[in-house]
């Protein structure tokens, strides 16, 4: 979504949180933070927080760069990758759903064409 694209940009944090059956949810948090050096993503009493360099952040925010990716390393040695996308309108329109606030598709002009 641009607006949360936008916010994290100046505000640094962005989540929002995932309703289950049974009353339990998932809490997500996008982080930016000037101190990072490295992607990273941490889980505690569900909420999953993913926090990413600043710098990083700016790049992506104020870019047409789709994605920040980054991998962290387990104490046992697997790996956890790490992405982050821009949201962007699907090509067909979907009943239902609101693109009001996501990216145009960048494959939008050609799928019209088509």
């Amino acid at each position: 979504m641009q607006t949360e694209t936008e916010t994290l940009k100046r505000q640094g944090v962005v989540s929002a949180r995932t309703r289950f059956p049974g009353g339990r949810s998932l809490e997500y948090t996008v982080e930016s933070s000037p101190a990072s050096v490295n992607p990273a993503v941490h889980f505690s009493e569900n909420r999953l927080t993913v926090r990413l360099p600043e710098t990083i952040v700016l790049a992506w925010a104020t870019s047409e760069q789709v994605s920040m990716r980054g991998e962290q390393r387990l104490e046992d040695g697997d790996i956890v990758s790490i992405l982050v996308e821009k949201d962007f309108q699907c090509l067909a329109p979907r009943e239902g759903e609101d693109e009001s606030d996501m990216f145009a598709h960048p494959l939008e002009d050609s799928a019209k064409s088509a």
